[in-house]
C-alpha cells in the first residue's frame, strides 16, 4: 500500500506566500492563497485589485472563484484555504457563503479583519490563524512603508 505525504499547515502557508509575492512583483498589495483539497492545491491567487481596477479582487476571491471551477461546486464543504493575512469582511462574506470547512490565515489585521469588524464565518468553519505570522505580516508592512 502505498503512503500519502502529507503536508502541514506551514507547507501551504508558503505556498501562500509564495502568491503574496507574485502579487508584490505587480505593486498589489501583497496578499495571496491557496485553496487546499485532499492534500493538493486546487486553486492559487493573489491580489489583483490594481490589475484587474476592481475592489473585489482579493486574493481570497479569486481563489474562492478557481477553486469552484476546479471542483465544478459552489460549496467548498471539504476544502481549506490557506491565506497570508486575516480576510476583510467581503472576504469572510463569500467564505462563509463558499461553507469552506477551514480557513487559516498567517497574521491578523487589526484595523480592517473579519474579526474586529464583527462579520461571522459559517459556523461549521474551523480557523487558525499565526502560521508563519511573522513573514506574513511584513510582506505587508514592508510594501506599505516602501509607498510613503
Amino acid at each position: 500500500m502505498e503512503s500519502v505525504l502529507a503536508y502541514d499547515d506551514g507547507y501551504f502557508m508558503k505556498k501562500a506566500l509564495e502568491e503574496a509575492e507574485i502579487a508584490l512583483e505587480k505593486n498589489e498589495v501583497p496578499i495571496g492563497a491557496v485553496i487546499v483539497a485532499n492534500n493538493r492545491i486546487i486553486a492559487r491567487a493573489h491580489n489583483l485589485t490594481e490589475t484587474l481596477n476592481d475592489v473585489t479582487a482579493h486574493a481570497e476571491m479569486q481563489a474562492i472563484t478557481a477553486a469552484s471551477d476546479a471542483i465544478g461546486g459552489k460549496y467548498l464543504k471539504d476544502c481549506t484555504m490557506y491565506v497570508t493575512m486575516e480576510p476583510c469582511q467581503m472576504c469572510a462574506g463569500a467564505l462563509y457563503w463558499s461553507q469552506i470547512k477551514r480557513v487559516v490565515f498567517g497574521a491578523r489585521d487589526e484595523k480592517r479583519g473579519y474579526m474586529n469588524m464583527g462579520t461571522q464565518i459559517h459556523p461549521k468553519t474551523e480557523v487558525s490563524f499565526g502560521i508563519l505570522e511573522e513573514e506574513c505580516s511584513n510582506i505587508v508592512k514592508d510594501f506599505f512603508k516602501n509607498k510613503r
